[in-house]
């Protein structure tokens, strides 16, 4: 149970803030748990089917080298990962007559993602203890939470955009970028300090997240 608590609580901070920090018009609780749920069953079985399917495509051997660590983090774990959030954002939420501001791109994007970091981090807590609870509330949640506003802010432009099919993908784009920098510099770790380079993504991923933030917080009270 506590570490089941450990996992849980630095996902509920991030939506708490993320909620908190909707200005203009609050979003319905049940959607906002509808695409939580999502995140955390439906992304979770996309990403596992499409895991599947690239490890058939683009088969790697056991010695990656620094190429096949790029590869693995940009177009396997990254883009499969963004996609399977992106696609229920896009499919569930997107058209919804709640979505009626920016700032819900924002909103539903990390209600989705962090459905899917709750599931996955439960997984990881309950193998690797509480450490691993301590080490990934501050690394791995804020990740995905910055990916998901970093996606959000454009699919929050792109429901007000006669360039809607561009800007969403420009979302998915960008959060794929993020999340490949990110895992990249953590897969290629055999190299001495270039661990360095995830953080220095990561703080710059959360240093957007806020400006979007801020961004669509002013933008959303005239939609």
């Amino acid at each position: 149970m506590y570490l089941l608590l450990l996992s849980i609580i630095p996902v509920a901070s991030v939506i708490i803030y993320v909620y908190h920090n909707d200005m203009h018009e609050k979003e319905p609780i049940g959607l906002l748990i509808k695409m939580f749920l999502l995140g955390g069953i439906i992304s979770i079985i996309i990403t596992s089917i499409l895991y599947l399917i690239a490890d058939i495509i683009i088969p790697l051997n056991d010695n990656y080298s620094v190429f096949q660590q790029f590869i693995k983090a940009f177009f396997i774990v990254g883009l499969i990962e963004e996609f399977s959030k992106y696609i229920l954002v896009k499919k569930y939420a997107q058209n919804h007559k709640a979505f009626n501001e920016p700032y819900d791109g924002i909103i539903y994007a990390v209600m989705v993602s962090m459905g899917f970091a709750a599931t996955e981090n439960i997984f990881y807590v309950l193998e690797g203890g509480y450490q691993v609870a301590l080490l990934r509330a501050f690394t791995a949640i804020p990740a995905h939470a910055s990916f998901a506003i970093i996606m959000g802010y454009f699919m929050g432009k792109a429901k007000f955009s006669d360039q809607k099919k561009w800007m969403n993908l420009k979302g998915l784009f960008w959060a794929v970028i993020f999340h490949g920098a990110y895992d990249f510099f953590l897969f290629i770790n055999f190299i001495p300090g270039i661990s360095i380079g995830a953080f220095v993504a990561l703080i710059l991923g959360i240093y957007l997240s806020k400006k979007a933030i801020k961004t669509h917080q002013k933008n959303s009270f005239f939609k």
